[in-house]
């Protein structure tokens, strides 16, 4: 009798390094500042659609500010002590187009000492501000040494008359900062007066010692250049397209009628339930790398973006099949409705249909080979990573954390990785960026992954809806796998707040590993884009849902006063310490 042999040992995954201490140091934000990152960055999101909508000029005086600041807080239903902050938001998003038309080298970064680790900090501070040290114990390092590469002058003061002067020498024409709001009510005058693109970055504190910032936001400001062609772009609008393209009507047209049951079945199950991630990460890349990224879509990539989501649904039906489960998307898998005979047979359908569609997409020969590549590449890589799974299953030991990482590793990063350089291929813009594009999808795949561990568990993800089916205990070989399960009994001795907390930090770490990896791309609207596709994946955009009951009631009355109140400061939109 034949035995078969045993399992090789599963690989542990190499952890990307620890944020600085200040990334996860966690402070508890000033009543008027909205208490979450999930709530931070859905106002913003809003804010730039209203932007974008309304289309007010800068520069902007402090009573017209307040009246559109006014009419967000209405609109959203937040708290209105939150009404100076959202001006400071509003006012950024009105400069940022402009922001965007200033050369690198003739822009100021205006850091705060205060974000530095006050009691561990080596760095001397004179009358031209903090020298820093580089010790790595807070962000400060992190913002100046990227600054400096990009061209900018760098500040780390305290003084609007150090600002002023350099304001009035002609050599900065625009300022990415960082303040608390009563120093940014105090300097608006000044920064109005001067009619400079300015874009203010609120702390969360303002009590002049250990602050904290929202990182991502400086991050994303900093790399604003007119270069970026997509930064105008609609994510959200160009996520609906491709919802769209997926309705059975769409899909008649663009991949031909169904024939026979078993084709009406992939067909049934490529149009069911699902964010399309993929597909619009496909259609985002190409459509970034084109010269113009808001361009019609061609039928090219539509069929690509309807080959990725058959690779995906797929990848879904076979792994319902595998791991026994019976609900996906709230509904009943595709074997537990039709049959694993059937159901198998539809997910291997979509496979050859994936690839029917890349051959049929009418790019010329040349462009299809990679294209074949790259798909059966990520296909290959997808069964290896599910067999490591299947192959701890047959004889199941303790799983430590960083072997479910490399699990993650190996099966959701080809997925996206797939969907990524589909898109560059498509623009003929490939070989350029593969490198980078791979680290950033193991880099992403393994953040997803993390964040849908954190919703099973109930834990905020600062994400949006989770694609995975609800996991309870009735589905016994989810947890042997889960991240969040892991921790607790490997080294939080049952305590689950604490596993959570590090599964935070891994997720941070990997997000920003993510945006790490953009560093070496050189195209500026693809680099653009990545870096805002990971907050559009990370990050809600309903904002409804976090207001009190005293404000939705007075939202409901239209009544601005109300809402607002009469005594609120006018929102203001500098980023000088004063």
């Amino acid at each position: 009798m034949s035995v078969a042999a045993p399992a090789a040992p599963l690989a542990t995954v190499t952890l990307p390094p620890a944020l600085p201490p200040t990334t996860r140091r966690f402070r508890q934000p000033k009543k008027n500042i909205p208490q979450t990152k999930g709530e931070r960055d859905a106002l913003l999101r809003y804010i730039r659609d209203f932007v974008e909508r309304e289309k007010p000029v800068p520069p902007m005086p402090g009573d017209e500010l307040r009246v559109l600041a006014q009419r967000i807080v209405a609109e959203t239903g937040i708290d209105p002590i939150h009404l100076d902050y959202t001006g400071v938001l509003l006012s950024n998003e009105i400069w940022r187009e402009s922001l965007a038309t200033i050369p690198y080298e003739r822009r100021l970064l205006l850091m705060p000492k205060c974000l530095r680790v006050e009691s561990k900090c080596p760095a001397p501070f004179d009358e031209f501000g903090l020298l820093c040290k580089q010790c790595g114990l807070c962000t400060i390092q992190d913002f100046q040494n990227e600054a400096e590469r990009l061209g900018y002058a760098v500040l780390v003061a305290e003084g609007s008359a150090i600002v002023m002067s350099l304001i009035q020498t002609g050599k900065i024409e625009a300022i990415v900062g960082i303040s608390c709001l009563p120093v940014l009510e105090r300097t608006f005058p000044y920064v109005e007066a001067a009619a400079i693109p300015a874009i203010a970055v609120p702390l969360l504190q303002d009590d002049c010692i250990d602050t904290t910032v929202d990182i991502d936001w400086v991050w994303d400001y900093l790399h604003l250049t007119s270069e970026d062609k997509t930064r105008r772009l609609n994510l959200n609008a160009l996520h609906e397209d491709v919802r769209t393209w997926f309705t059975p009507d769409t899909l008649t047209a663009l991949a031909g009628p169904a024939e026979g049951a078993a084709e009406l079945l992939a067909r049934e199950a490529l149009a069911g339930p699902g964010n399309r991630w993929r597909p619009y990460l496909t259609t985002a890349v190409s459509q970034a790398l084109r010269s113009d990224p808001t361009a019609a879509f061609t039928p090219s990539i539509q069929k690509l973006a309807l080959a990725v989501e058959c690779f995906h649904k797929a990848s879904l039906i076979h792994d319902d099949i595998e791991d026994g489960d019976a609900l996906r998307y709230g509904q009943p898998t595709l074997h537990a409705s039709h049959g694993v005979p059937a159901a198998l047979n539809a997910g291997d359908l979509l496979i050859g249909e994936g690839y029917r569609l890349i051959a049929d997409c009418g790019l010329p020969g040349h462009q299809i080979a990679p294209l074949i590549r790259i798909a059966s590449h990520g296909q290959r890589d997808l069964c290896r990573g599910q067999g490591a799974e299947l192959a701890w299953q047959q004889n199941p030991s303790p799983l430590t954390s960083g072997q479910i990482l490399e699990i993650f590793r190996l099966k959701t990063a080809p997925a996206f990785s797939v969907a990524l350089l589909l898109g560059a291929a498509h623009a003929g813009a490939l070989d350029e960026n593969e490198t980078a594009l791979q680290a950033f999808s193991e880099a992403l795949g393994i953040a997803y992954q993390i964040k849908d561990d954190l919703e099973d568990h109930g834990a905020d993800a600062g994400a949006g809806t989770n694609e995975t089916e609800e996991v309870t205990p009735a589905a016994p070989h989810r947890p042997a796998v889960n991240l969040i399960a892991c921790l607790t009994t490997e080294r939080f001795a049952g305590d689950r707040a604490k596993a959570i907390s590090h599964a935070q930090d891994l997720l941070d770490r990997y997000k920003e590993q993510a945006i790490r990896t953009l560093q070496d791309l050189d195209n500026p609207n693809l680099k653009g884009l990545l870096r805002r596709i990971i907050g559009k994946i990370f990050t809600p955009l309903e904002v409804g849902s976090w207001c009190s009951e005293a404000t939705q009631k007075a939202v409901a009355s239209t009544d601005i006063s109300a809402v607002a109140g009469v005594t609120a400061v006018a929102p203001v939109h500098a980023a000088l310490p004063a």
